[in-house]
């Protein structure tokens, strides 16, 4: 497992935007580019769900609560992965995660809570 550090998170009105940063600060640059990479979040009571992945080739997928407001993207040469959120909802309350895979090993992030209410 890699160590996985998010920040980014916090309180926003609906219709706002955050943008949530997953960073590897113990992983070189040789290494950091062969994981996929994603972002999951989990409400309250609920299971954790996939919202957005990017493939070690930069290829992306997303839940369709995300398509067409969040984009997912990564900086291999700062091993950095980012989730742009707009339009946010009250329904995408929830704690985000960072999460990591390479060769069927996953590994998560501290999680950081991301609020929308008015």
């Amino acid at each position: 497992q890699i160590h996985l550090v998010e920040s980014g998170g916090g309180s926003v009105q609906p219709g706002g935007s955050l943008r949530l940063l997953c960073t590897a600060p113990r992983l070189i640059f040789s290494t950091f580019i062969q994981y996929d990479m994603a972002w999951y979040r989990q409400a309250p009571g609920k299971q954790r769900e996939l919202v957005a992945a990017i493939t070690n080739s930069g290829t992306t997928n997303y839940a369709d609560s995300a398509k067409g407001r969040f984009t997912i993207s990564r900086n291999n040469s700062r091993k950095t992965v980012t989730l742009q959120m707009n339009s946010l909802q009250s329904e995408d309350t929830a704690t985000y995660y960072c999460n990591s895979q390479r060769e069927s090993v996953d590994s998560w992030g501290q999680g950081t809570q991301v609020t929308v209410s008015s």
